[in-house]
């Protein structure tokens, strides 16, 4: 667990210009010191173009970026400062030499005596499993194994904060999930800082102490993985994490700390403080709806529970999604037993619920009322 203090990095009115087009925008950003942040967003989000701004690999841009409170100056100590950092990409640039020598390659840069070198590289290369390939050629190893190489020559710098730029993307699954079991022990070893840019929700839920959704330059929300995921501040930022079902609809009715709202026809019951009137957007994450049989002899204490029709069915590896129409679209993830238990299938009538907790709301922005003018 991160314990707040003066953060490590931090970035003020950061501006990326391309083309006479601003392409990344970011008024505060701050990482604390063992901090693993995740940047998640889709190609063309900015992800990149951040990372390289951090690591002054990208210029001209505005703001400010600070280590340790010392502000970083573009003529003065970026060079130095660039030293405390390390970057891996999702393509491994490596030397066309042996795997040892690419791991040694920074070491050697920085003056260390050999056996320093020897024994710093052949430790990180042991860490990351890919100690017996120290004599092999690194044109000769596989996409895995050259990006296991590559994080060892970034580990081997022994950096203040490590930057992966989608270092998983271009691996097929078992070696990806074989890579980032092994770094994000290594992570919480070294309690390295580390910014990782992805695409992937699932690395970042797995990996992060907090994220940070982007699209088109900009930081859209930032939070702890649970904030992130069960509390979308807009549309765009539920649907990239993983909420399949977002309704709109109209508040009709309200008592105490629940509402119910109208959604085609259909009243939803939800959690919150909104007006008559109001129109809002129910955000339901498909793993927070039941299917029971229909009808349905079973007792729930869901609020919502809606008759629905079974419209597709799409394997996801380990669940399935249930694609429904309850009068309004629904997505649901079960279980193959559950699948086989309830004898589900394109075109079956069943129940679906869904607690009036679990639904989060994002309410529409309301103009304020312009005055009459006398």
């Amino acid at each position: 667990m991160v314990t707040e203090s003066a953060p490590i990095l931090e970035a003020r009115n950061l501006e990326v210009e391309r083309g006479r087009m601003i392409i990344l925008d970011v008024p505060s950003l701050s990482i604390q010191q063992g901090e693993i942040l995740s940047l998640i967003g889709p190609n063309g989000a900015g992800k990149t173009t951040l990372l390289q701004a951090l690591c002054y690999l990208l210029k001209p841009f505005r703001g400010e970026i600070s280590f340790k409170g010392e502000r970083i100056n573009a003529n003065h100590s970026a060079f130095a400062y660039r030293r405390k950092l390390a970057m891996v990409f999702q393509e491994p640039l490596l030397f066309d030499t042996t795997v040892f020598e690419n791991v040694a390659s920074g070491l050697k840069i920085r003056g260390m005596k050999w056996q320093d070198i020897h024994r710093i590289a052949m430790e990180q290369l042991d860490r990351f499993g890919i100690g017996h390939l120290s004599h092999r050629s690194a044109r000769k190893i596989s996409g895995g194994e050259a990006q296991r190489t590559s994080l060892a020559r970034a580990f081997a710098l022994q950096p203040e904060v490590l930057l992966l730029d989608e270092p998983f993307a271009s691996l097929d699954p078992p070696t990806r999930e074989s890579l980032i079991e092994d770094l994000e022990g290594v992570l919480r070893q070294t309690r390295t800082t580390t910014l990782f840019a992805t695409h992937d929700r699932q690395e970042a839920l797995r990996l992060s102490d907090r994220i940070a959704v982007m699209n088109k330059g900009k930081i859209l929300q930032i939070g702890s993985p649970e904030e992130v995921m069960n509390h979308p501040v807009d549309e765009f930022v539920a649907s990239f994490v993983g909420v399949e079902t977002i309704l709109t609809g109209n508040v009709i009715k309200k008592d105490g700390g629940t509402f119910v709202a109208s959604v085609s026809r259909k009243e939803i019951e939800a959690v919150g403080e909104v007006r008559i009137g109001e129109e809002v957007m129910l955000c339901i994450r498909p793993e927070n709806v039941v299917l029971s049989p229909h009808p349905s002899k079973e007792l729930t204490s869901a609020r919502n529970l809606f008759p629905a029709k079974i419209e597709k069915i799409v394997s996801l590896g380990l669940y399935q999604k249930v694609q429904l129409d309850c009068g309004f679209p629904l997505v649901a993830y079960v279980t193959h037993h559950s699948i086989e238990s309830l004898s589900l299938g394109e075109g079956k009538a069943v129940m679906a619920s869904f607690k009036a907790t679990a639904i989060h709301v994002i309410r529409r922005k309301i103009p304020s009322p312009v005055p009459n003018v006398v």
